[in-house]
């Protein structure tokens, strides 16, 4: 593919500044799961981190996602409001009623996460907005929907909602992705805008490296993160000879699944399905690793890999968009 011409430009400064040039107050973001939703996973994150460091820096923040279990309708954190309300499906036609209707207060600018299935903001917000795009999810519909859902995501991601786009900002996480999204969703490479993340300072050498060959792998299990694989990968390492295991950081629905596949392998030993953990445990986990490994088929970066560079150690990962600007090959 030839390369692609620049997006438009930006203005430059830092977060006080632009905030203070811009005249916005108050902003309104919208996504489909909150951080606190058990299968909250990289994109939550991000968002949360975008979140939160602009309600550090002044701007009256509003998040507006689906409701998540054992949790308050409504609450703070880190210094933005979060109204989680209706279920996965209805938190689209019920977030942008709440909009239209005002119901989540005034604001001067409003920030959607699209993740496969978008809000259309664009058909009915006229003023400043913008949208997330992390990756698009032609891979990942069969995978977790029935053939006709699927076919009905993958045409809604892919024809009926990007022309509805062509003249609204979006901000992904790689080139690579960038790339992906103006060829497969033909979205305007001049709309088109690249904004790395960044990464905690938590994520920092230290501790030691297991005296034997650990791989770890972090996220949600999910069909799409392919962890199946990674266990039958690091199978073959053993029979090889060399006494590798694996430990797998995360939870999700594939969790029964592979706990099949580890006992039906006899590798319980040498495979540890770790469930979700604390902070600590995830830096503890990347600097005891000899290699941090995903085998995922969709990323829009691949946080857990510059993390875990962040803490010295390498990653071995699938090529696919968002890892080949993550991973240093």
């Amino acid at each position: 593919m030839a390369a692609l011409p620049p997006p438009d430009e930006l203005p430059d400064g830092d977060l006080d500044a632009l905030i203070g040039a811009s005249g916005i107050r108050r902003v309104h973001l919208l996504a489909w799961r909150d951080l606190d939703d058990p299968e909250a996973g990289g994109s939550e994150i991000h968002a949360h981190e975008v979140a939160s460091r602009w309600a550090t820096a002044g701007l009256e923040v509003t998040f507006r996602t689906s409701h998540a279990a054992g949790h308050r309708a409504a609450t703070r954190r880190d210094g933005y409001r979060v109204v989680r309300r209706a279920g996965r499906y209805l938190v689209f036609p019920r977030a942008i009623a709440a909009e239209l209707l005002g119901l989540h207060g005034r604001r001067d600018a409003l920030v959607e996460i699209w993740n496969g299935v978008p809000f259309f903001s664009p058909l009915w917000a006229a003023f400043p907005r913008m949208a997330f795009l992390h990756h698009h999810h032609e891979l990942l519909w069969p995978m977790v929907l029935s053939p006709g859902l699927a076919r009905a995501g993958s045409l809604l991601e892919r024809r009926i909602a990007p022309p509805c786009y062509r003249n609204t900002p979006v901000v992904t996480l790689s080139e690579s992705s960038r790339a992906s999204l103006v060829r497969d969703l033909r979205l305007p490479a001049r709309r088109v805008h690249v904004v790395e993340p960044g990464i905690h300072q938590r994520f920092s050498p230290g501790g030691d490296r297991s005296s034997t060959p650990l791989v770890v792998a972090a996220g949600r299990l999910m069909p799409s993160k392919r962890v199946d694989a990674l266990i039958h990968a690091v199978a073959g390492v053993r029979e090889t000879g060399l006494p590798a295991r694996l430990e797998v950081l995360g939870d999700g629905e594939e969790r029964d699944v592979l706990r099949e596949l580890v006992t039906r392998l006899g590798a319980e030993e040498w495979v540890a399905l770790r469930g979700r953990v604390d902070e600590a445990d995830v830096v503890d986990a990347y600097r005891r690793a000899w290699v941090v490994a995903s085998a995922s088929s969709s990323e829009g970066w691949g946080m857990t890999l510059t993390e875990a560079a962040a803490c010295a150690t390498p990653a071995v990962a699938t090529r696919i968009a968002g890892h080949e600007d993550a991973v240093d090959d």
